[in-house]
């Protein structure tokens, strides 16, 4: 996961998705991460909507300082997470890479 979080998005207009082996390998690194069709998923818990909403916010942000974007379900004490890259069709670095810095969001709060 480390070597995902010193790399940043590109574009990928027109990507080719990730090979399934590549994406069994990097999903290797995320720790309860799954897959689901065309995408890589997790359930974040909170204990309260404060911490929710931070987190959600702190994500907000680095979608946007990547230029890739997650689809979140948001709930008092809980999100869940989803990447993928629509232009490609699935999975790409770009979804490895954000989904590892949204775990890293994380191992800054213990």
């Amino acid at each position: 996961m480390n070597q995902l979080l010193e790399l940043n998005c590109e574009p990928r207009h027109g990507a080719s998705p990730l090979t399934p082996a590549t994406v069994a390998q990097l999903l290797g690194s995320l720790p309860d991460w799954t897959i689901e069709g065309i995408e890589i998923i997790k359930w974040f818990r909170f204990p309260d909507f404060h911490q929710t909403m931070a987190f959600v916010n702190a994500l907000a942000w680095i979608a946007h300082r990547e230029d890739h974007h997650p689809d979140m379900s948001v709930h008092y004490n809980r999100v869940q997470v989803r990447f993928s890259t629509h232009d490609a069709g699935g999975l790409t670095l770009n979804d490895f890479i954000c989904a590892a810095k949204t775990e890293a969001l994380l191992a800054k709060r213990a």
